[in-house]
Protein backbone atom coordinates (compact mmCIF):
# COMPACT_ATOMS: atom_id res chain seq x y z
CA UNK A 1 0.00 0.00 0.00
CA UNK A 2 1.14 3.54 -0.75
CA UNK A 3 -0.33 6.41 1.20
CA UNK A 4 -0.29 9.60 -0.88
CA UNK A 5 -0.07 12.88 0.97
CA UNK A 6 0.39 16.08 -0.97
CA UNK A 7 0.65 18.54 1.94
CA UNK A 8 3.75 20.59 1.24
CA UNK A 9 4.18 21.20 4.97
CA UNK A 10 5.31 17.57 5.46
CA UNK A 11 8.93 16.64 4.87
CA UNK A 12 9.87 14.48 1.90
CA UNK A 13 10.50 11.37 4.01
CA UNK A 14 6.97 11.28 5.42
CA UNK A 15 5.08 12.60 2.39
CA UNK A 16 4.42 9.10 1.06
CA UNK A 17 4.73 5.85 2.96
CA UNK A 18 5.46 2.33 1.78
CA UNK A 19 8.55 0.83 0.18
CA UNK A 20 7.05 0.93 -3.31
CA UNK A 21 6.61 4.70 -3.00
CA UNK A 22 10.40 4.98 -2.93
CA UNK A 23 10.96 2.78 -5.97
CA UNK A 24 8.52 4.74 -8.15
CA UNK A 25 9.25 8.20 -6.75
CA UNK A 26 10.22 11.11 -8.94
CA UNK A 27 11.34 13.24 -6.00
CA UNK A 28 15.04 14.03 -6.44
CA UNK A 29 15.63 13.83 -2.68
CA UNK A 30 14.36 10.26 -2.38
CA UNK A 31 16.23 9.22 -5.52
CA UNK A 32 19.37 10.74 -4.00
CA UNK A 33 18.96 8.73 -0.80
CA UNK A 34 18.57 5.49 -2.76
CA UNK A 35 21.69 6.39 -4.74
CA UNK A 36 23.50 7.12 -1.47
CA UNK A 37 22.62 3.75 0.06
CA UNK A 38 23.62 1.95 -3.15
CA UNK A 39 26.95 3.77 -3.48
CA UNK A 40 27.82 3.08 0.15
CA UNK A 41 27.07 -0.64 -0.30
CA UNK A 42 29.39 -0.83 -3.31
CA UNK A 43 32.00 1.26 -1.49
CA UNK A 44 32.06 -1.30 1.31
CA UNK A 45 32.27 -4.11 -1.26
CA UNK A 46 35.15 -2.50 -3.13
CA UNK A 47 36.91 -1.79 0.15
CA UNK A 48 36.70 -5.44 1.17
CA UNK A 49 38.43 -6.43 -2.09
CA UNK A 50 41.17 -3.88 -1.36
CA UNK A 51 41.66 -5.28 2.12
CA UNK A 52 41.88 -8.85 0.77
CA UNK A 53 44.60 -8.21 -1.79
CA UNK A 54 46.52 -5.95 0.60
CA UNK A 55 46.58 -8.82 3.11
CA UNK A 56 47.96 -11.06 0.35
CA UNK A 57 50.77 -8.55 -0.17
CA UNK A 58 51.85 -8.72 3.48
CA UNK A 59 54.65 -11.08 2.44
CA UNK A 60 56.22 -11.84 -0.95
CA UNK A 61 55.79 -15.26 -2.55
CA UNK A 62 52.82 -17.50 -3.20
CA UNK A 63 49.90 -18.03 -0.85
CA UNK A 64 47.62 -21.07 -0.71
CA UNK A 65 44.42 -19.08 -0.12
CA UNK A 66 44.93 -16.43 -2.81
CA UNK A 67 46.28 -17.67 -6.13
CA UNK A 68 47.64 -15.35 -8.82
CA UNK A 69 44.35 -15.61 -10.74
CA UNK A 70 42.36 -14.79 -7.61
CA UNK A 71 44.66 -11.84 -6.91
CA UNK A 72 44.06 -10.48 -10.44
CA UNK A 73 40.32 -10.91 -9.87
CA UNK A 74 40.45 -9.02 -6.57
CA UNK A 75 42.25 -5.93 -7.90
CA UNK A 76 40.07 -5.93 -11.05
CA UNK A 77 36.86 -6.00 -9.01
CA UNK A 78 38.22 -3.40 -6.60
CA UNK A 79 39.06 -1.07 -9.48
CA UNK A 80 35.85 -1.55 -11.45
CA UNK A 81 33.57 -1.21 -8.42
CA UNK A 82 35.36 1.80 -7.00
CA UNK A 83 35.64 3.67 -10.30
CA UNK A 84 32.36 2.91 -12.08
CA UNK A 85 30.07 2.30 -9.09
CA UNK A 86 31.49 4.64 -6.44
CA UNK A 87 33.74 7.59 -7.35
CA UNK A 88 32.24 8.46 -10.78
CA UNK A 89 28.56 8.45 -9.72
CA UNK A 90 29.12 9.08 -6.00
CA UNK A 91 29.07 12.84 -5.51
CA UNK A 92 26.85 13.84 -8.48
CA UNK A 93 24.22 11.13 -7.98
CA UNK A 94 24.32 10.59 -4.20
CA UNK A 95 24.79 14.21 -3.06
CA UNK A 96 24.29 16.47 -6.08
CA UNK A 97 20.89 14.94 -6.76
CA UNK A 98 19.72 16.20 -3.38
CA UNK A 99 21.55 19.49 -3.14
CA UNK A 100 21.67 21.01 -6.64
CA UNK A 101 17.91 21.68 -7.13
CA UNK A 102 17.64 23.24 -3.67
CA UNK A 103 20.75 25.37 -4.16
CA UNK A 104 19.34 26.86 -7.36
CA UNK A 105 15.89 27.32 -5.80
CA UNK A 106 14.06 24.68 -7.88
CA UNK A 107 11.25 22.37 -6.76
CA UNK A 108 12.93 19.36 -8.38
CA UNK A 109 15.30 18.45 -11.16
CA UNK A 110 14.05 19.46 -14.59
CA UNK A 111 13.62 15.84 -15.78
CA UNK A 112 12.42 13.77 -12.81
CA UNK A 113 11.55 10.65 -14.83
CA UNK A 114 14.99 10.73 -16.44
CA UNK A 115 16.43 11.01 -12.94
CA UNK A 116 14.63 7.84 -11.83
CA UNK A 117 15.76 6.11 -15.04
CA UNK A 118 19.38 6.94 -14.21
CA UNK A 119 18.93 5.21 -10.85
CA UNK A 120 17.47 2.10 -12.53
CA UNK A 121 20.37 1.99 -14.99
CA UNK A 122 22.79 2.27 -12.07
CA UNK A 123 21.08 -0.66 -10.36
CA UNK A 124 21.19 -2.71 -13.58
CA UNK A 125 24.91 -2.01 -13.86
CA UNK A 126 25.41 -2.98 -10.23
CA UNK A 127 23.47 -6.23 -10.67
CA UNK A 128 25.52 -7.12 -13.76
CA UNK A 129 28.71 -6.45 -11.79
CA UNK A 130 27.48 -8.90 -9.15
CA UNK A 131 26.67 -11.42 -11.90
CA UNK A 132 30.29 -11.16 -13.05
CA UNK A 133 31.35 -12.36 -9.60
CA UNK A 134 29.30 -15.52 -10.10
CA UNK A 135 30.47 -16.00 -13.71
CA UNK A 136 34.13 -16.37 -12.76
CA UNK A 137 37.30 -14.36 -12.26
CA UNK A 138 37.29 -10.98 -13.98
CA UNK A 139 41.01 -10.42 -14.52
CA UNK A 140 41.35 -7.67 -17.15
CA UNK A 141 41.99 -4.81 -14.73
CA UNK A 142 39.55 -1.91 -14.50
CA UNK A 143 40.93 -0.42 -17.75
CA UNK A 144 39.72 -3.41 -19.84
CA UNK A 145 42.85 -3.29 -22.00
CA UNK A 146 42.95 -5.53 -25.05
CA UNK A 147 43.88 -8.34 -25.40
CA UNK A 148 42.95 -9.11 -21.75
CA UNK A 149 39.33 -8.07 -22.35
CA UNK A 150 38.89 -10.02 -25.63
CA UNK A 151 39.49 -13.48 -24.16
CA UNK A 152 35.75 -14.35 -23.99
CA UNK A 153 36.04 -14.65 -20.20
CA UNK A 154 32.35 -14.62 -19.10
CA UNK A 155 33.14 -12.56 -16.02
CA UNK A 156 34.85 -9.88 -18.13
CA UNK A 157 31.94 -9.83 -20.59
CA UNK A 158 29.44 -9.28 -17.78
CA UNK A 159 31.65 -6.53 -16.36
CA UNK A 160 31.89 -4.80 -19.75
CA UNK A 161 28.10 -4.86 -20.00
CA UNK A 162 27.79 -3.48 -16.45
CA UNK A 163 30.09 -0.55 -17.27
CA UNK A 164 28.06 0.10 -20.45
CA UNK A 165 24.84 0.59 -18.46
CA UNK A 166 26.60 2.64 -15.80
CA UNK A 167 27.84 5.00 -18.50
CA UNK A 168 24.29 5.77 -19.62
CA UNK A 169 23.27 6.41 -16.01
CA UNK A 170 26.06 8.99 -15.82
CA UNK A 171 24.98 10.65 -19.08
CA UNK A 172 21.37 11.03 -17.93
CA UNK A 173 22.45 12.56 -14.61
CA UNK A 174 24.64 15.10 -16.41
CA UNK A 175 21.87 16.00 -18.84
CA UNK A 176 19.46 16.59 -15.96
CA UNK A 177 21.86 18.87 -14.13
CA UNK A 178 22.54 21.04 -17.19
CA UNK A 179 18.85 21.50 -18.01
CA UNK A 180 18.06 22.27 -14.36
CA UNK A 181 20.77 24.92 -14.04
CA UNK A 182 19.68 26.60 -17.27
CA UNK A 183 15.92 26.43 -16.84
CA UNK A 184 14.96 26.00 -13.17
CA UNK A 185 16.84 28.71 -11.27
CA UNK A 186 14.83 30.76 -8.78
CA UNK A 187 14.09 34.44 -9.41
CA UNK A 188 17.26 36.44 -8.84
CA UNK A 189 19.56 33.39 -9.08
CA UNK A 190 21.99 34.73 -11.65
CA UNK A 191 24.99 32.75 -12.85
CA UNK A 192 27.32 34.52 -10.45
CA UNK A 193 25.00 33.88 -7.53
CA UNK A 194 25.22 30.14 -8.07
CA UNK A 195 27.00 28.23 -5.29
CA UNK A 196 30.38 26.83 -6.31
CA UNK A 197 29.07 23.29 -5.82
CA UNK A 198 26.57 23.98 -8.61
CA UNK A 199 29.35 25.33 -10.83
CA UNK A 200 31.34 22.16 -10.17
CA UNK A 201 28.41 19.87 -10.96
CA UNK A 202 27.65 21.87 -14.11
CA UNK A 203 31.24 21.47 -15.34
CA UNK A 204 31.11 17.77 -14.46
CA UNK A 205 27.87 17.34 -16.39
CA UNK A 206 29.51 18.71 -19.54
CA UNK A 207 32.20 16.05 -19.25
CA UNK A 208 29.64 13.32 -18.53
CA UNK A 209 27.67 14.15 -21.67
CA UNK A 210 30.59 14.55 -24.09
CA UNK A 211 33.11 11.99 -22.79
CA UNK A 212 30.97 9.06 -21.60
CA UNK A 213 29.56 8.16 -25.06
CA UNK A 214 33.15 7.42 -26.14
CA UNK A 215 33.42 4.89 -23.33
CA UNK A 216 30.09 3.37 -24.30
CA UNK A 217 31.20 2.96 -27.92
CA UNK A 218 34.53 1.46 -26.80
CA UNK A 219 32.84 -1.08 -24.53
CA UNK A 220 30.41 -1.96 -27.31
CA UNK A 221 33.31 -2.53 -29.72
CA UNK A 222 34.99 -4.77 -27.15
CA UNK A 223 31.82 -6.85 -26.85
CA UNK A 224 31.56 -7.08 -30.66
CA UNK A 225 35.22 -8.13 -30.80
CA UNK A 226 34.58 -10.87 -28.25
CA UNK A 227 31.62 -12.36 -30.07
CA UNK A 228 32.45 -11.82 -33.74
CA UNK A 229 36.29 -11.66 -33.87
CA UNK A 230 36.46 -9.01 -36.58
CA UNK A 231 39.88 -7.65 -35.64
CA UNK A 232 39.16 -4.25 -34.14
CA UNK A 233 41.56 -4.49 -31.20
CA UNK A 234 42.91 -8.06 -31.50
CA UNK A 235 46.51 -7.89 -32.83
CA UNK A 236 46.29 -11.55 -33.88
CA UNK A 237 43.65 -10.53 -36.43
CA UNK A 238 45.21 -7.26 -37.55
CA UNK A 239 43.54 -5.15 -34.89
CA UNK A 240 45.22 -2.40 -32.89
CA UNK A 241 45.15 -2.70 -29.07
CA UNK A 242 46.69 0.78 -28.77
CA UNK A 243 43.61 2.20 -30.53
CA UNK A 244 41.55 0.81 -27.68
CA UNK A 245 43.80 2.67 -25.23
CA UNK A 246 43.24 5.93 -27.11
CA UNK A 247 39.47 5.44 -26.98
CA UNK A 248 39.53 4.44 -23.32
CA UNK A 249 41.69 7.30 -22.11
CA UNK A 250 39.83 9.88 -24.20
CA UNK A 251 36.99 9.10 -21.79
CA UNK A 252 38.96 8.15 -18.72
CA UNK A 253 41.05 11.26 -18.39
CA UNK A 254 37.98 13.51 -18.38
CA UNK A 255 36.60 10.86 -16.01
CA UNK A 256 39.36 11.78 -13.58
CA UNK A 257 37.86 15.26 -13.52
CA UNK A 258 34.32 13.85 -13.43
CA UNK A 259 35.58 12.25 -10.23
CA UNK A 260 37.43 15.21 -8.68
CA UNK A 261 35.66 18.42 -9.83
CA UNK A 262 32.52 17.73 -7.73
CA UNK A 263 34.88 17.18 -4.79
CA UNK A 264 36.26 20.66 -5.40
CA UNK A 265 32.71 22.01 -5.21
CA UNK A 266 32.09 20.38 -1.84
CA UNK A 267 35.41 21.71 -0.55
CA UNK A 268 34.44 25.25 -1.54
CA UNK A 269 31.11 24.97 0.29
CA UNK A 270 32.67 23.61 3.46
CA UNK A 271 35.60 26.03 3.63
CA UNK A 272 33.27 29.02 3.16
CA UNK A 273 30.78 27.78 5.75
CA UNK A 274 33.31 26.91 8.47
CA UNK A 275 35.58 29.90 7.85
CA UNK A 276 32.62 32.27 7.97
CA UNK A 277 33.97 34.02 4.90
CA UNK A 278 33.11 34.50 1.27
CA UNK A 279 35.26 32.33 -0.98
CA UNK A 280 38.30 34.35 -2.06
CA UNK A 281 38.11 34.97 -5.82
CA UNK A 282 34.66 33.43 -6.36
CA UNK A 283 34.68 33.95 -10.14
CA UNK A 284 38.17 32.51 -10.51
CA UNK A 285 37.14 29.37 -8.62
CA UNK A 286 33.94 29.07 -10.70
CA UNK A 287 35.73 29.48 -14.04
CA UNK A 288 38.54 27.17 -12.97
CA UNK A 289 35.99 24.33 -12.94
CA UNK A 290 35.13 25.13 -16.56
CA UNK A 291 38.84 25.44 -17.38
CA UNK A 292 39.56 21.98 -15.99
CA UNK A 293 36.69 20.65 -18.10
CA UNK A 294 38.08 22.08 -21.34
CA UNK A 295 41.70 21.06 -20.72
CA UNK A 296 40.64 17.61 -19.57
CA UNK A 297 39.63 16.65 -23.10
CA UNK A 298 43.07 17.46 -24.52
CA UNK A 299 45.52 15.48 -22.40
CA UNK A 300 44.50 11.80 -22.58
CA UNK A 301 47.75 10.86 -24.34
CA UNK A 302 49.84 11.36 -21.20
CA UNK A 303 48.62 7.93 -20.10
CA UNK A 304 50.35 6.48 -23.16
CA UNK A 305 53.87 7.92 -23.06
CA UNK A 306 55.35 4.39 -23.22
CA UNK A 307 52.84 2.96 -25.70
CA UNK A 308 54.88 3.77 -28.80
CA UNK A 309 53.14 6.99 -29.86
CA UNK A 310 55.33 9.52 -31.64
CA UNK A 311 57.76 11.82 -29.86
CA UNK A 312 55.82 14.82 -31.17
CA UNK A 313 52.57 13.51 -29.68
CA UNK A 314 54.31 12.79 -26.38
CA UNK A 315 55.73 16.31 -26.27
CA UNK A 316 52.37 17.94 -27.06
CA UNK A 317 50.49 15.88 -24.46
CA UNK A 318 53.16 16.57 -21.85
CA UNK A 319 53.03 20.29 -22.57
CA UNK A 320 49.24 20.43 -22.39
CA UNK A 321 49.14 18.40 -19.18
CA UNK A 322 51.08 21.08 -17.33
CA UNK A 323 48.19 23.47 -18.01
CA UNK A 324 45.83 21.35 -15.89
CA UNK A 325 47.84 22.46 -12.87
CA UNK A 326 46.75 26.08 -13.35
CA UNK A 327 42.99 25.84 -12.65
CA UNK A 328 43.66 23.24 -9.96
CA UNK A 329 46.20 25.51 -8.26
CA UNK A 330 43.72 28.41 -8.43
CA UNK A 331 41.34 26.42 -6.26
CA UNK A 332 43.99 25.43 -3.72
CA UNK A 333 45.39 28.96 -3.39
CA UNK A 334 41.92 30.52 -3.17
CA UNK A 335 40.80 28.04 -0.50
CA UNK A 336 43.94 28.85 1.47
CA UNK A 337 43.29 32.57 1.09
CA UNK A 338 39.73 32.02 2.32
CA UNK A 339 41.05 30.34 5.46
CA UNK A 340 43.35 33.31 6.14
CA UNK A 341 41.90 35.35 9.05
CA UNK A 342 38.70 33.34 8.91
CA UNK A 343 36.62 32.45 11.97
CA UNK A 344 37.48 28.78 11.52
CA UNK A 345 35.31 26.18 13.24
CA UNK A 346 36.91 22.73 13.33
CA UNK A 347 33.74 20.69 13.14
CA UNK A 348 33.68 17.30 11.43
CA UNK A 349 33.00 18.49 7.83
CA UNK A 350 35.78 21.08 8.14
CA UNK A 351 38.29 18.48 9.37
CA UNK A 352 37.62 16.48 6.24
CA UNK A 353 37.83 19.67 4.17
CA UNK A 354 41.31 20.41 5.51
CA UNK A 355 42.31 16.84 4.68
CA UNK A 356 41.34 17.50 1.08
CA UNK A 357 43.68 20.50 0.92
CA UNK A 358 46.56 18.34 2.16
CA UNK A 359 45.81 15.23 0.10
CA UNK A 360 45.04 17.00 -3.16
CA UNK A 361 48.25 19.02 -2.93
CA UNK A 362 50.17 15.73 -2.88
CA UNK A 363 47.98 14.23 -5.61
CA UNK A 364 48.39 17.28 -7.82
CA UNK A 365 52.13 17.61 -7.39
CA UNK A 366 52.70 13.92 -8.13
CA UNK A 367 50.56 14.38 -11.25
CA UNK A 368 52.96 17.07 -12.46
CA UNK A 369 55.84 14.67 -11.87
CA UNK A 370 54.10 12.05 -14.04
CA UNK A 371 53.60 14.66 -16.76
CA UNK A 372 57.36 14.90 -17.28
CA UNK A 373 58.32 12.52 -20.09
CA UNK A 374 61.67 11.38 -18.71
CA UNK A 375 60.25 10.69 -15.24
CA UNK A 376 57.12 8.98 -16.50
CA UNK A 377 59.15 6.38 -18.38
CA UNK A 378 60.62 5.30 -15.04
CA UNK A 379 57.46 5.70 -12.95
CA UNK A 380 54.89 4.31 -15.41
CA UNK A 381 53.07 1.21 -14.07
CA UNK A 382 54.73 1.50 -10.67
CA UNK A 383 53.18 2.04 -7.25
CA UNK A 384 53.93 5.74 -7.69
CA UNK A 385 51.02 5.88 -10.15
CA UNK A 386 48.80 3.88 -7.77
CA UNK A 387 49.54 6.33 -4.97
CA UNK A 388 49.05 9.41 -7.17
CA UNK A 389 45.68 8.14 -8.38
CA UNK A 390 44.49 7.32 -4.87
CA UNK A 391 45.54 10.70 -3.51
CA UNK A 392 43.17 12.15 -6.11
CA UNK A 393 40.40 9.52 -6.22
CA UNK A 394 40.28 8.65 -2.52
CA UNK A 395 42.23 11.34 -0.69
CA UNK A 396 40.32 14.06 -2.51
CA UNK A 397 37.08 12.61 -3.93
CA UNK A 398 36.09 10.00 -1.35
CA UNK A 399 37.15 12.27 1.50
CA UNK A 400 35.04 15.05 -0.07
CA UNK A 401 32.17 12.58 -0.42
CA UNK A 402 32.43 11.75 3.29
CA UNK A 403 32.74 15.46 4.10
CA UNK A 404 29.65 16.21 2.02
CA UNK A 405 27.65 13.46 3.73
CA UNK A 406 28.52 14.92 7.14
CA UNK A 407 27.85 18.48 5.94
CA UNK A 408 24.43 17.77 4.45
CA UNK A 409 23.44 14.90 6.79
CA UNK A 410 21.33 17.20 9.02
CA UNK A 411 19.58 18.53 5.91
CA UNK A 412 19.00 15.09 4.37
CA UNK A 413 17.85 13.29 7.54
CA UNK A 414 16.84 15.98 10.02
CA UNK A 415 19.23 14.45 12.57
CA UNK A 416 22.54 15.56 14.10
CA UNK A 417 25.32 13.01 14.51
CA UNK A 418 27.69 12.85 17.49
CA UNK A 419 30.31 15.52 16.82
CA UNK A 420 32.99 13.99 19.05
CA UNK A 421 32.89 10.62 17.30
CA UNK A 422 32.74 12.37 13.95
CA UNK A 423 36.00 14.19 14.71
CA UNK A 424 37.66 11.04 16.05
CA UNK A 425 36.73 9.15 12.88
CA UNK A 426 38.05 11.94 10.64
CA UNK A 427 41.45 11.93 12.35
CA UNK A 428 41.72 8.13 12.09
CA UNK A 429 40.76 8.29 8.40
CA UNK A 430 43.42 10.93 7.72
CA UNK A 431 46.24 8.94 9.28
CA UNK A 432 45.00 5.62 7.89
CA UNK A 433 44.86 6.96 4.35
CA UNK A 434 48.31 8.54 4.41
CA UNK A 435 49.92 5.55 6.12
CA UNK A 436 48.45 3.43 3.31
CA UNK A 437 49.47 5.44 0.28
CA UNK A 438 52.48 7.61 1.12
CA UNK A 439 54.83 4.57 1.36
CA UNK A 440 53.67 3.60 -2.13
CA UNK A 441 55.16 6.83 -3.49
CA UNK A 442 58.50 5.78 -2.08
CA UNK A 443 58.52 2.20 -3.35
CA UNK A 444 57.12 3.33 -6.68
CA UNK A 445 59.97 5.81 -7.08
CA UNK A 446 62.30 2.86 -6.42
CA UNK A 447 60.73 0.96 -9.32
CA UNK A 448 58.24 -1.37 -7.60
CA UNK A 449 55.72 -2.40 -10.29
CA UNK A 450 52.01 -2.33 -9.54
CA UNK A 451 49.58 -5.24 -9.86
CA UNK A 452 52.27 -7.86 -9.19
CA UNK A 453 51.27 -10.89 -7.16
CA UNK A 454 54.89 -11.48 -6.08
CA UNK A 455 57.47 -8.79 -5.31
CA UNK A 456 61.10 -8.41 -4.29
CA UNK A 457 61.81 -8.64 -0.52
CA UNK A 458 63.19 -5.08 -0.50
CA UNK A 459 59.63 -3.76 -0.91
CA UNK A 460 58.12 -5.83 1.91
CA UNK A 461 58.32 -3.11 4.57
CA UNK A 462 56.42 -0.66 2.36
CA UNK A 463 53.69 -3.21 1.63
CA UNK A 464 53.34 -4.02 5.32
CA UNK A 465 53.05 -0.36 6.29
CA UNK A 466 50.41 0.08 3.57
CA UNK A 467 48.46 -2.91 4.84
CA UNK A 468 48.51 -1.57 8.41
CA UNK A 469 47.29 1.74 7.02
CA UNK A 470 44.36 0.06 5.26
CA UNK A 471 43.24 -1.50 8.55
CA UNK A 472 43.45 1.89 10.32
CA UNK A 473 41.56 3.53 7.44
CA UNK A 474 38.85 0.87 7.57
CA UNK A 475 38.47 1.42 11.32
CA UNK A 476 37.95 5.15 10.83
CA UNK A 477 35.39 4.60 8.07
CA UNK A 478 33.46 2.09 10.19
CA UNK A 479 33.33 4.53 13.11
CA UNK A 480 32.09 7.30 10.80
CA UNK A 481 29.38 5.06 9.29
CA UNK A 482 28.19 3.73 12.66
CA UNK A 483 28.07 7.27 14.04
CA UNK A 484 25.82 8.38 11.17
CA UNK A 485 23.55 5.35 11.44
CA UNK A 486 23.14 5.75 15.21
CA UNK A 487 22.12 9.36 14.68
CA UNK A 488 19.07 8.23 12.70
CA UNK A 489 17.55 6.81 15.90
CA UNK A 490 19.32 8.67 18.68
CA UNK A 491 20.52 11.90 17.13
CA UNK A 492 19.22 15.30 18.18
CA UNK A 493 16.74 17.01 15.87
CA UNK A 494 18.65 19.16 13.39
CA UNK A 495 17.88 22.88 13.21
CA UNK A 496 17.33 24.43 9.80
CA UNK A 497 20.86 25.85 9.60
CA UNK A 498 23.22 24.20 12.12
CA UNK A 499 26.38 25.46 10.39
CA UNK A 500 25.32 29.07 9.86
CA UNK A 501 25.86 28.71 6.10
CA UNK A 502 24.37 31.08 3.51
CA UNK A 503 23.33 28.94 0.56
CA UNK A 504 19.66 28.31 -0.16
CA UNK A 505 19.48 24.77 1.21
CA UNK A 506 20.38 26.17 4.63
CA UNK A 507 18.69 29.57 4.52
CA UNK A 508 15.40 28.70 2.82
CA UNK A 509 14.74 24.94 3.21
CA UNK A 510 13.78 23.06 6.35
CA UNK A 511 15.69 20.07 7.74
CA UNK A 512 14.64 17.76 6.14
CA UNK A 513 13.04 19.68 3.24
CA UNK A 514 9.37 19.50 2.37
CA UNK A 515 8.16 17.67 -0.74
CA UNK A 516 8.78 20.53 -3.18
CA UNK A 517 11.84 21.80 -1.25
CA UNK A 518 10.40 25.19 -0.24
CA UNK A 519 7.07 26.27 1.20
CA UNK A 520 7.37 29.40 -0.93
CA UNK A 521 9.56 29.99 -3.96
CA UNK A 522 12.68 31.81 -2.74
CA UNK A 523 13.73 35.10 -4.27
CA UNK A 524 17.50 35.46 -4.37
CA UNK A 525 18.89 38.90 -3.54
CA UNK A 526 22.57 38.19 -2.89
CA UNK A 527 25.35 35.76 -3.68
CA UNK A 528 25.69 32.38 -1.97
CA UNK A 529 28.38 33.44 0.52
CA UNK A 530 27.22 36.51 2.42
CA UNK A 531 29.64 36.37 5.36
CA UNK A 532 31.86 39.22 4.16
CA UNK A 533 28.79 41.41 3.59
CA UNK A 534 27.56 40.75 7.11
CA UNK A 535 30.90 41.72 8.65
CA UNK A 536 30.93 45.02 6.82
Amino acid sequence: MIAHVHDNNINYIKTKTGLLSWFVTKDHKRINMMFLISVLIFFITGGIYALLFRLELWTPGTHPLITPDTYNHYFTMHGVIMVFLVVVPGIPSALGNFVLPIQVGAKDLALPKINLTSLYLYWIGGILAIVSLIAGNADSGWTFYAPYSISKNPAVLWMLTAAFFLGFSSILTGLNFIVTVHKMRAPGMTWFRLPLFVWALYATAIMQIFATPVLAITLLLLLIENFFHIGIFDPAMGGDPVLMQHFFWFYSHPAVYIIVVPAFGITSEIIAAFSKKEIFGYKFVAFSSIGITLIGFLVWGHHMFVSGQSEVANTVFSFLTFFTAIPSAIKVFNWTATLYKGSISLQTPMLYGLQILFNFTIGGLTGIILSILSLDVHLHDTYFVVSHFHYVAFGTTIIAFIAGIHYWWPKMTGKMYNEVWGRIASVIVFFGFNITFFPQLIMGSQGSPRRYYHYLPQYQIYHQISTVGVVILALGLVIALVNLLISLRMGATAPQNPWGAHTLEWEAAESPPVLFNFKETPIVTHGPYAFATEKT
